[in-house]
């Protein structure tokens, strides 16, 4: 097996959890902020709707009914084509439900797409030399990306979050997984401008990319390890798919497994209960379940 294909397996097979790890589904869409861009009437009842599904335990119920937000999404871009703010949350949800409930490969691809093309738009709006940033070169890319302030965070992390979700729709193009590194860049600016945004998210998304690959192939686990454990002082214990992740991907990689069986059990011993983390927290339990029960195969 070439190295890129071995980069390209282990993307394949991480890349989906690390991104619902990260965002689960709609964390970052349904905020106050979101709602806020509505009109009163509408975001009464968006904010109420996002609160009841951050707050679900029960991920089949949320699958059934993104589908009909989506297309209000798409309805309410139509009527405010340039509203920053609201690009950047269609670009996460269409994202995030790719990524977490659909199987279909082209379907993936098509709705990673078009979640990449509204985060594109965003990033656009917020800074003019910022448009087609996939068409620049690396150089200008971190030019350009070296500029943003730290109003621009909401929009850049958009960008990040629905930029990985094309690669994962596209991981058999070895040049898309390439652009992992400028994902890489997108956060390290966002712990520059904001290390504590989102409960440093941003630091889980390093320290899932430092832990892709072994050394061998250029993965860095002990800067990893540290991303994680940043990741998991910023949090606060609330994000449980911060120590799923770092178990999956370090703890693994490694051979840690007294580690690795240390960070699922505490995950399962926690109460998932914490406002806003609920339905995060209830797939990261579900995920922990099943790397325990491989664990003895495993190691």
């Amino acid at each position: 097996m070439t190295p890129s294909q071995m980069m390209n397996s282990k993307v394949g097979s991480t890349l989906p959890r690390v991104i619902v790890c990260v965002l689960c589904i709609f964390t970052v869409l349904f905020s106050p902020g979101c709602a806020s861009i509505m009109s009163s009437a509408t975001s009464s009842l968006m904010d109420h709707l996002s609160k009841s599904i951050i707050n679900n335990d029960d991920l089949v119920l949320v699958e059934t009914g993104a589908p009909a937000y989506l297309l209000m999404m798409d309805s309410l871009i139509s009527k405010d084509p340039e509203n920053e703010e609201m690009l950047s949350a269609a670009a996460t949800l269409y994202s995030s439900y790719s990524e977490v409930f659909i199987t279909d490969k082209q379907r993936s691809r098509k709705i990673t797409q078009k979640a990449f093309a509204y985060a594109n738009r965003a990033i656009c709006i917020a800074q003019k030399d910022a448009c087609n940033l996939k068409e620049k070169s690396y150089k200008e890319f971190n030019s350009i990306i070296s500029k943003m302030k730290t109003q621009n965070v909401p929009t850049l992390f958009a960008l990040g979050n629905a930029w990985a979700g094309w690669i994962l729709a596209n991981k058999n193009d070895f040049d898309a997984i390439a652009d992992m590194a400028r994902i890489e860049q997108i956060m390290l600016k966002i712990i520059e401008l904001d290390p504590t945004y989102r409960d440093g998210t941003a630091y889980l998304y390093l320290g899932t990319m430092a832990t892709l690959l072994p050394p061998a192939l250029g993965g860095k686990p002990e800067l990893g390890k540290q991303y994680f454990e940043t990741a998991l002082k910023l949090s606060q214990g609330k994000n449980l798919m911060v120590k799923v992740m770092y178990a999956k991907l370090y703890a693994r990689m490694i051979f840690d497994r007294p580690l690795h069986d240390q960070l699922l059990n505490d995950v399962l011993n926690a109460d998932p209960s914490v406002p806003g983390y609920i339905l995060m927290n209830t797939y990261a339990r579900q995920q922990a379940k099943e790397l325990l029960a491989s664990s003895e195969d495993y190691f």
